[in-house]
Protein backbone atom coordinates (compact mmCIF):
# COMPACT_ATOMS: atom_id res chain seq x y z
CA UNK A 1 0.00 0.00 0.00
CA UNK A 2 2.73 2.49 1.20
CA UNK A 3 5.02 1.88 -1.98
CA UNK A 4 1.51 1.80 -4.60
CA UNK A 5 0.74 5.50 -2.73
CA UNK A 6 4.04 6.57 -3.51
CA UNK A 7 3.94 5.50 -7.01
CA UNK A 8 0.02 7.47 -7.15
CA UNK A 9 1.88 10.36 -6.13
CA UNK A 10 4.89 10.22 -8.23
CA UNK A 11 2.83 9.89 -11.61
CA UNK A 12 0.20 13.00 -10.63
CA UNK A 13 3.02 15.43 -10.09
CA UNK A 14 5.00 14.74 -12.90
CA UNK A 15 1.92 14.83 -15.46
CA UNK A 16 1.82 18.42 -13.99
CA UNK A 17 4.66 19.52 -15.42
CA UNK A 18 3.17 19.48 -19.23
CA UNK A 19 1.10 22.76 -18.05
CA UNK A 20 3.98 24.67 -16.57
CA UNK A 21 5.74 28.11 -18.11
CA UNK A 22 9.38 26.75 -17.41
CA UNK A 23 10.98 23.76 -16.45
CA UNK A 24 14.22 23.12 -14.90
CA UNK A 25 15.81 19.91 -14.70
CA UNK A 26 18.54 18.75 -12.60
CA UNK A 27 20.82 15.48 -12.77
CA UNK A 28 23.74 14.37 -10.98
CA UNK A 29 25.11 10.96 -11.80
CA UNK A 30 27.71 9.66 -9.47
CA UNK A 31 29.82 6.55 -9.99
CA UNK A 32 32.46 5.30 -7.42
CA UNK A 33 34.60 2.64 -7.11
CA UNK A 34 36.88 1.05 -4.55
CA UNK A 35 38.29 -2.31 -2.82
CA UNK A 36 37.92 -3.71 0.09
CA UNK A 37 41.00 -5.62 0.99
CA UNK A 38 40.13 -6.19 4.82
CA UNK A 39 42.83 -8.33 6.50
CA UNK A 40 40.63 -11.82 7.11
CA UNK A 41 37.93 -11.09 4.27
CA UNK A 42 37.81 -11.70 0.82
CA UNK A 43 38.60 -8.98 -1.34
CA UNK A 44 35.83 -7.23 -2.91
CA UNK A 45 35.46 -4.44 -5.80
CA UNK A 46 32.98 -1.76 -5.21
CA UNK A 47 31.23 0.31 -7.98
CA UNK A 48 28.15 1.89 -6.62
CA UNK A 49 26.40 4.55 -9.64
CA UNK A 50 23.62 6.72 -8.17
CA UNK A 51 21.31 9.24 -9.87
CA UNK A 52 20.01 11.83 -8.36
CA UNK A 53 16.92 14.14 -10.52
CA UNK A 54 15.42 16.97 -9.63
CA UNK A 55 12.70 18.84 -11.45
CA UNK A 56 10.87 22.29 -10.83
CA UNK A 57 8.62 23.69 -12.74
CA UNK A 58 6.98 27.32 -12.19
CA UNK A 59 3.70 29.08 -14.07
CA UNK A 60 1.71 26.15 -13.26
CA UNK A 61 -1.52 28.86 -13.03
CA UNK A 62 -2.38 32.18 -14.88
CA UNK A 63 -0.97 34.30 -12.26
CA UNK A 64 2.43 32.33 -12.13
CA UNK A 65 2.02 31.41 -8.25
CA UNK A 66 1.81 27.65 -8.69
CA UNK A 67 4.87 25.97 -8.72
CA UNK A 68 6.20 21.95 -8.74
CA UNK A 69 9.05 20.53 -7.28
CA UNK A 70 10.26 16.88 -7.75
CA UNK A 71 13.47 15.53 -6.37
CA UNK A 72 14.61 11.81 -5.97
CA UNK A 73 17.58 9.50 -6.67
CA UNK A 74 18.35 5.54 -7.94
CA UNK A 75 21.40 3.46 -6.99
CA UNK A 76 23.04 0.41 -8.52
CA UNK A 77 26.04 -1.42 -8.07
CA UNK A 78 27.75 -2.52 -11.03
CA UNK A 79 29.86 -4.85 -9.12
CA UNK A 80 30.19 -6.38 -5.48
CA UNK A 81 26.82 -5.45 -3.48
CA UNK A 82 27.68 -2.29 -1.29
CA UNK A 83 24.25 -2.07 0.16
CA UNK A 84 22.47 -4.10 2.40
CA UNK A 85 18.92 -4.09 0.94
CA UNK A 86 20.48 -5.76 -2.71
CA UNK A 87 22.21 -4.19 -5.09
CA UNK A 88 19.63 -1.72 -6.12
CA UNK A 89 17.70 0.86 -3.82
CA UNK A 90 16.36 4.34 -4.11
CA UNK A 91 13.72 6.77 -3.23
CA UNK A 92 11.31 9.16 -3.71
CA UNK A 93 12.11 12.04 -1.76
CA UNK A 94 9.68 14.68 -2.25
CA UNK A 95 7.45 16.30 -4.51
CA UNK A 96 5.01 18.67 -3.57
CA UNK A 97 3.00 21.69 -5.48
CA UNK A 98 3.24 24.97 -4.06
CA UNK A 99 1.02 28.20 -4.29
CA UNK A 100 2.78 31.13 -3.19
CA UNK A 101 0.05 33.74 -2.12
CA UNK A 102 0.19 37.40 -3.13
CA UNK A 103 -0.10 38.58 0.23
CA UNK A 104 1.45 38.47 3.55
CA UNK A 105 4.17 35.80 2.85
CA UNK A 106 1.41 32.94 2.73
CA UNK A 107 2.42 29.94 1.46
CA UNK A 108 0.63 26.92 1.11
CA UNK A 109 2.29 22.97 0.08
CA UNK A 110 0.75 19.91 -0.72
CA UNK A 111 2.96 16.32 -1.31
CA UNK A 112 5.78 14.91 0.28
CA UNK A 113 7.45 17.49 1.33
CA UNK A 114 10.01 17.95 4.63
CA UNK A 115 8.96 20.17 7.54
CA UNK A 116 11.87 22.43 9.03
CA UNK A 117 10.01 24.47 11.17
CA UNK A 118 10.47 24.46 15.17
CA UNK A 119 11.09 21.43 16.84
CA UNK A 120 10.75 19.36 13.72
CA UNK A 121 12.56 17.90 11.13
CA UNK A 122 10.06 15.55 9.72
CA UNK A 123 9.33 13.76 6.04
CA UNK A 124 5.50 13.94 5.43
CA UNK A 125 2.53 13.33 2.66
CA UNK A 126 0.41 16.30 3.14
CA UNK A 127 -0.55 19.71 3.52
CA UNK A 128 1.48 22.82 4.85
CA UNK A 129 0.82 26.46 5.32
CA UNK A 130 2.48 29.76 6.50
CA UNK A 131 1.32 32.89 6.86
CA UNK A 132 2.18 36.41 8.95
CA UNK A 133 -0.75 38.16 11.08
CA UNK A 134 -0.94 41.28 12.35
CA UNK A 135 1.47 42.91 15.33
CA UNK A 136 4.38 41.21 13.77
CA UNK A 137 3.03 37.77 14.38
CA UNK A 138 3.74 34.81 11.76
CA UNK A 139 1.84 31.10 11.81
CA UNK A 140 2.50 27.85 10.57
CA UNK A 141 1.37 24.06 10.62
CA UNK A 142 1.34 21.02 8.86
CA UNK A 143 -0.40 17.45 8.80
CA UNK A 144 -0.36 14.44 6.65
CA UNK A 145 1.21 10.88 6.83
CA UNK A 146 4.97 10.45 8.24
CA UNK A 147 7.01 9.10 5.20
CA UNK A 148 8.40 5.88 7.28
CA UNK A 149 11.38 4.40 6.11
CA UNK A 150 12.45 0.55 6.07
CA UNK A 151 15.44 0.19 8.32
CA UNK A 152 14.12 -1.68 11.43
CA UNK A 153 13.44 -5.00 11.70
CA UNK A 154 10.62 -7.11 10.39
CA UNK A 155 8.73 -6.97 13.72
CA UNK A 156 9.53 -3.57 14.95
CA UNK A 157 9.18 -1.93 11.09
CA UNK A 158 5.32 -3.21 11.73
CA UNK A 159 4.86 -1.51 15.21
CA UNK A 160 6.45 1.59 14.44
CA UNK A 161 4.78 1.94 10.85
CA UNK A 162 1.06 1.24 12.95
CA UNK A 163 2.01 3.39 16.11
CA UNK A 164 3.24 6.11 13.29
CA UNK A 165 -0.34 6.83 11.75
CA UNK A 166 -0.28 10.38 11.65
CA UNK A 167 1.59 13.79 11.99
CA UNK A 168 0.98 16.97 12.71
CA UNK A 169 2.44 20.30 14.44
CA UNK A 170 2.39 24.43 13.91
CA UNK A 171 4.07 27.14 15.22
CA UNK A 172 3.55 30.66 16.51
CA UNK A 173 5.90 32.97 16.02
CA UNK A 174 6.83 36.63 17.34
CA UNK A 175 9.39 38.72 15.81
CA UNK A 176 9.78 42.34 16.88
CA UNK A 177 12.01 44.07 14.57
CA UNK A 178 14.14 44.40 14.85
CA UNK A 179 15.38 42.24 17.76
CA UNK A 180 14.62 38.98 16.20
CA UNK A 181 12.07 36.15 16.35
CA UNK A 182 10.51 33.87 19.75
CA UNK A 183 8.61 30.85 18.17
CA UNK A 184 6.72 28.53 20.30
CA UNK A 185 6.34 24.62 18.44
CA UNK A 186 4.02 21.33 18.93
CA UNK A 187 4.78 17.91 16.93
CA UNK A 188 2.81 14.62 17.50
CA UNK A 189 3.85 11.94 15.51
CA UNK A 190 1.04 9.11 16.15
CA UNK A 191 -2.06 9.19 17.33
CA UNK A 192 -1.88 5.96 19.66
CA UNK A 193 1.11 6.79 22.25
CA UNK A 194 2.27 3.70 24.37
CA UNK A 195 3.27 4.60 28.39
CA UNK A 196 5.96 2.60 28.60
CA UNK A 197 9.77 1.54 26.17
CA UNK A 198 10.32 -2.04 26.84
CA UNK A 199 13.28 -3.89 24.39
CA UNK A 200 10.13 -6.38 22.59
CA UNK A 201 9.15 -4.66 19.82
CA UNK A 202 5.38 -5.71 20.90
CA UNK A 203 5.82 -2.88 23.65
CA UNK A 204 8.19 -0.55 21.80
CA UNK A 205 6.79 3.38 21.75
CA UNK A 206 7.83 5.14 18.23
CA UNK A 207 5.11 8.39 18.67
CA UNK A 208 6.39 11.48 20.06
CA UNK A 209 4.92 14.60 21.33
CA UNK A 210 7.21 17.57 21.38
CA UNK A 211 6.27 21.28 22.29
CA UNK A 212 9.09 23.67 22.68
CA UNK A 213 10.31 27.09 22.56
CA UNK A 214 13.08 28.47 19.60
CA UNK A 215 14.78 32.13 19.13
CA UNK A 216 16.72 34.03 17.21
CA UNK A 217 17.58 37.51 18.55
CA UNK A 218 19.98 39.99 17.39
CA UNK A 219 19.55 42.90 20.06
CA UNK A 220 22.62 44.75 18.40
CA UNK A 221 24.56 44.74 16.04
CA UNK A 222 27.18 43.14 17.72
CA UNK A 223 25.50 40.99 19.97
CA UNK A 224 23.61 37.44 18.06
CA UNK A 225 21.86 34.73 19.97
CA UNK A 226 20.09 31.47 18.51
CA UNK A 227 18.72 28.59 19.87
CA UNK A 228 15.73 26.46 21.32
CA UNK A 229 14.70 24.26 24.13
CA UNK A 230 12.22 21.28 23.21
CA UNK A 231 9.77 19.49 25.92
CA UNK A 232 8.94 15.52 25.65
CA UNK A 233 5.39 15.40 26.89
CA UNK A 234 3.93 11.98 25.73
CA UNK A 235 3.13 10.07 28.65
CA UNK A 236 5.55 7.50 29.38
CA UNK A 237 8.12 5.49 32.05
CA UNK A 238 11.59 5.21 31.95
CA UNK A 239 13.22 2.80 29.47
CA UNK A 240 14.72 0.90 31.65
CA UNK A 241 14.09 0.09 35.65
CA UNK A 242 17.15 1.97 36.68
CA UNK A 243 16.42 5.15 34.83
CA UNK A 244 14.77 8.50 35.07
CA UNK A 245 12.01 10.06 32.34
CA UNK A 246 13.52 13.23 31.71
CA UNK A 247 11.08 15.60 29.95
CA UNK A 248 14.08 17.60 28.37
CA UNK A 249 14.70 16.30 25.03
CA UNK A 250 17.07 19.06 23.79
CA UNK A 251 18.64 21.88 24.91
CA UNK A 252 20.61 23.76 21.79
CA UNK A 253 22.25 27.19 22.22
CA UNK A 254 24.72 29.46 20.38
CA UNK A 255 25.84 32.83 21.62
CA UNK A 256 28.43 35.06 19.28
CA UNK A 257 29.44 38.34 19.87
CA UNK A 258 31.39 40.72 18.39
CA UNK A 259 34.46 42.31 20.55
CA UNK A 260 35.93 44.60 17.77
CA UNK A 261 35.53 44.66 14.24
CA UNK A 262 38.34 42.07 13.59
CA UNK A 263 37.83 39.32 16.82
CA UNK A 264 34.54 37.76 17.58
CA UNK A 265 33.92 34.72 20.26
CA UNK A 266 31.49 32.53 20.63
CA UNK A 267 30.35 29.46 22.81
CA UNK A 268 27.72 26.69 22.11
CA UNK A 269 26.08 24.45 24.97
CA UNK A 270 24.17 21.26 23.47
CA UNK A 271 21.92 19.14 25.24
CA UNK A 272 20.22 16.09 23.68
CA UNK A 273 17.91 12.61 25.73
CA UNK A 274 18.48 10.39 22.78
CA UNK A 275 14.76 8.64 23.44
CA UNK A 276 12.62 11.60 24.28
CA UNK A 277 13.76 13.09 21.04
CA UNK A 278 14.33 10.94 18.56
CA UNK A 279 12.09 8.04 19.37
CA UNK A 280 9.81 8.08 16.28
CA UNK A 281 11.91 9.19 13.69
CA UNK A 282 13.60 6.91 11.19
CA UNK A 283 14.84 9.88 8.68
CA UNK A 284 17.86 8.75 7.06
CA UNK A 285 19.94 11.70 8.18
CA UNK A 286 19.47 11.50 11.75
CA UNK A 287 20.07 7.57 11.71
CA UNK A 288 18.17 4.53 13.48
CA UNK A 289 18.64 5.92 17.20
CA UNK A 290 18.12 2.96 19.69
CA UNK A 291 20.52 4.71 22.25
CA UNK A 292 19.01 5.34 25.85
CA UNK A 293 21.48 7.36 27.24
CA UNK A 294 22.13 11.44 27.10
CA UNK A 295 24.98 13.70 24.71
CA UNK A 296 25.90 17.20 26.93
CA UNK A 297 28.60 18.61 24.50
CA UNK A 298 29.93 22.65 25.68
CA UNK A 299 32.25 24.54 23.28
CA UNK A 300 33.90 28.34 22.90
CA UNK A 301 35.15 29.57 19.56
CA UNK A 302 37.51 32.62 18.69
CA UNK A 303 38.33 34.24 15.54
CA UNK A 304 40.80 36.70 14.25
CA UNK A 305 41.58 38.70 11.34
CA UNK A 306 44.90 40.06 11.84
CA UNK A 307 45.33 40.96 8.37
CA UNK A 308 43.50 41.09 5.32
CA UNK A 309 43.05 37.89 3.78
CA UNK A 310 44.24 35.67 7.18
CA UNK A 311 42.03 34.18 9.38
CA UNK A 312 43.12 32.38 12.91
CA UNK A 313 40.44 30.31 14.60
CA UNK A 314 40.94 29.14 18.09
CA UNK A 315 37.90 26.39 19.44
CA UNK A 316 37.45 23.96 22.51
CA UNK A 317 35.13 21.29 22.53
CA UNK A 318 34.15 18.92 25.66
CA UNK A 319 31.36 16.11 25.16
CA UNK A 320 30.02 13.52 27.27
CA UNK A 321 27.59 10.61 26.58
CA UNK A 322 26.22 8.07 28.94
CA UNK A 323 27.00 5.49 27.16
CA UNK A 324 30.63 6.01 26.72
CA UNK A 325 32.27 9.15 28.71
CA UNK A 326 34.27 12.71 28.09
CA UNK A 327 36.16 13.98 25.73
CA UNK A 328 37.87 17.30 24.68
CA UNK A 329 39.21 18.71 21.66
CA UNK A 330 41.06 21.79 21.12
CA UNK A 331 43.02 23.18 18.91
CA UNK A 332 43.10 25.62 15.84
CA UNK A 333 43.36 26.83 12.10
CA UNK A 334 44.61 29.08 9.86
CA UNK A 335 42.69 30.24 6.92
CA UNK A 336 44.49 32.31 4.14
CA UNK A 337 42.19 33.84 0.90
CA UNK A 338 43.71 35.39 -2.19
CA UNK A 339 41.14 36.85 -3.68
CA UNK A 340 42.77 37.93 -6.90
CA UNK A 341 44.40 34.41 -7.54
CA UNK A 342 40.68 32.95 -6.67
CA UNK A 343 42.68 30.44 -3.88
CA UNK A 344 41.69 29.44 -0.41
CA UNK A 345 43.67 27.84 1.67
CA UNK A 346 44.53 26.49 5.29
CA UNK A 347 46.12 24.46 8.27
CA UNK A 348 44.96 23.05 11.39
CA UNK A 349 45.93 21.38 14.48
CA UNK A 350 43.62 19.55 16.99
CA UNK A 351 44.22 17.29 19.90
CA UNK A 352 41.34 15.19 21.23
CA UNK A 353 41.32 13.58 24.65
CA UNK A 354 39.19 10.56 24.87
CA UNK A 355 38.03 8.47 26.85
CA UNK A 356 39.30 5.09 27.81
CA UNK A 357 38.29 1.79 26.81
CA UNK A 358 37.61 -0.28 30.22
CA UNK A 359 39.56 -3.97 30.13
CA UNK A 360 36.84 -6.52 29.13
CA UNK A 361 39.00 -9.88 30.41
CA UNK A 362 43.21 -10.00 30.53
CA UNK A 363 43.90 -10.91 26.69
CA UNK A 364 42.30 -7.50 26.52
CA UNK A 365 43.79 -4.84 28.15
CA UNK A 366 42.60 -1.28 28.70
CA UNK A 367 43.25 1.55 26.29
CA UNK A 368 42.66 5.15 25.94
CA UNK A 369 41.37 6.77 22.48
CA UNK A 370 42.84 10.20 22.69
CA UNK A 371 44.66 11.24 19.24
CA UNK A 372 45.65 14.30 17.47
CA UNK A 373 44.47 15.56 14.24
CA UNK A 374 46.72 17.68 11.48
CA UNK A 375 45.17 18.62 8.67
CA UNK A 376 45.87 20.86 5.65
CA UNK A 377 43.93 21.74 2.46
CA UNK A 378 43.56 24.29 -0.69
CA UNK A 379 41.12 25.21 -3.23
CA UNK A 380 41.78 26.91 -6.57
CA UNK A 381 39.80 27.98 -9.30
CA UNK A 382 40.40 29.53 -12.65
CA UNK A 383 37.73 29.91 -15.26
CA UNK A 384 35.55 26.86 -15.71
CA UNK A 385 38.24 24.76 -14.30
CA UNK A 386 38.14 23.99 -10.14
CA UNK A 387 40.61 22.03 -8.25
CA UNK A 388 40.88 21.10 -4.63
CA UNK A 389 43.85 19.21 -2.34
CA UNK A 390 43.09 17.82 1.54
CA UNK A 391 45.18 15.59 3.31
CA UNK A 392 44.55 14.83 7.01
CA UNK A 393 46.38 12.54 9.59
CA UNK A 394 45.46 10.74 12.79
CA UNK A 395 48.49 9.63 15.98
CA UNK A 396 46.56 7.50 18.32
CA UNK A 397 48.54 8.13 21.68
CA UNK A 398 47.47 4.42 22.65
CA UNK A 399 47.69 2.89 19.36
CA UNK A 400 49.30 -0.13 20.36
CA UNK A 401 46.82 -1.56 23.06
CA UNK A 402 44.43 -0.45 20.82
CA UNK A 403 43.12 -4.51 19.04
CA UNK A 404 40.88 -2.08 16.35
CA UNK A 405 44.34 -0.62 15.24
CA UNK A 406 45.99 -3.74 14.36
CA UNK A 407 49.36 -2.34 15.70
CA UNK A 408 49.46 0.77 13.87
CA UNK A 409 48.99 4.02 15.63
CA UNK A 410 48.65 6.39 12.74
CA UNK A 411 46.18 6.79 9.26
CA UNK A 412 46.10 9.23 6.81
CA UNK A 413 44.03 10.16 4.11
CA UNK A 414 44.53 12.44 0.98
CA UNK A 415 41.76 13.55 -1.47
CA UNK A 416 42.07 15.26 -4.23
CA UNK A 417 39.32 16.93 -6.60
CA UNK A 418 39.33 18.33 -10.13
CA UNK A 419 36.09 20.01 -12.15
CA UNK A 420 35.29 21.55 -15.29
CA UNK A 421 31.79 24.09 -15.39
CA UNK A 422 31.05 24.19 -19.13
CA UNK A 423 28.20 27.10 -19.51
CA UNK A 424 25.54 25.08 -21.21
CA UNK A 425 24.76 23.95 -17.48
CA UNK A 426 27.49 20.90 -17.78
CA UNK A 427 29.68 20.13 -14.81
CA UNK A 428 32.27 17.20 -14.75
CA UNK A 429 34.25 16.38 -11.79
CA UNK A 430 36.22 13.23 -10.37
CA UNK A 431 37.13 12.73 -6.90
CA UNK A 432 40.83 10.63 -6.02
CA UNK A 433 41.37 9.44 -2.61
CA UNK A 434 44.48 7.50 -0.98
CA UNK A 435 43.65 6.12 2.41
CA UNK A 436 46.29 4.46 4.96
CA UNK A 437 44.20 2.74 7.76
CA UNK A 438 44.52 0.02 10.24
CA UNK A 439 41.68 -1.00 9.41
CA UNK A 440 41.28 -1.07 5.88
CA UNK A 441 44.87 -0.78 5.23
CA UNK A 442 45.85 1.05 1.54
CA UNK A 443 42.56 1.94 -0.29
CA UNK A 444 42.22 3.51 -3.69
CA UNK A 445 38.88 5.28 -4.19
CA UNK A 446 37.61 6.83 -6.77
CA UNK A 447 34.44 8.99 -7.63
CA UNK A 448 32.85 10.61 -11.00
CA UNK A 449 30.80 12.84 -10.99
CA UNK A 450 27.98 14.63 -13.80
CA UNK A 451 25.93 17.25 -13.23
CA UNK A 452 23.23 18.84 -15.54
CA UNK A 453 21.05 21.36 -15.03
CA UNK A 454 18.73 22.93 -18.18
CA UNK A 455 15.62 25.10 -18.46
CA UNK A 456 12.60 23.95 -20.75
CA UNK A 457 10.07 26.73 -22.03
CA UNK A 458 7.27 26.85 -23.89
CA UNK A 459 6.81 26.95 -27.12
CA UNK A 460 7.89 30.60 -28.63
CA UNK A 461 9.53 31.38 -25.29
CA UNK A 462 13.14 32.60 -25.27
Amino acid sequence: MMQRRRLALFATLVAGTAMAQGVSVSTTTIAQNWKNQTPGFSSTTYTPATEFVGIDATGLDAKGALSLHIYGWGMVDLSDQSYVGGKHTGDFSSGFLQYDFGQANAQLKAGRFTVTQGVGNEQVDGISFRTDLVHDLTVSGFAGVPVVFHNYGSDDQGVLSTQRNFMYGGRLAWRPAPFGEIGVDYLQDGTSPGTQAAPTASSAVYTRRLTGVDLKLAPCAFVDFTGRTVFDVAPKTAPTPTSTVDWVAEHDYTATVKLHEKLSVSGTFVERHFFAYYAGSTLTNLFNQNEQGAFKATGAKATWLPIAGLQVVGDVRRTNRDAFGSTTRAGGDLRWTFAEAHVLAGAGYHQVNAFSVLALDPSTPAYGLSHSEERVWAMAERGALSASLDAIRFHYTDGDANPNLHGKSTETAVVGSLGYKAKSGLKVSGDLTLEDTPAFGRQTLALARVEYRFDLGRKGDK
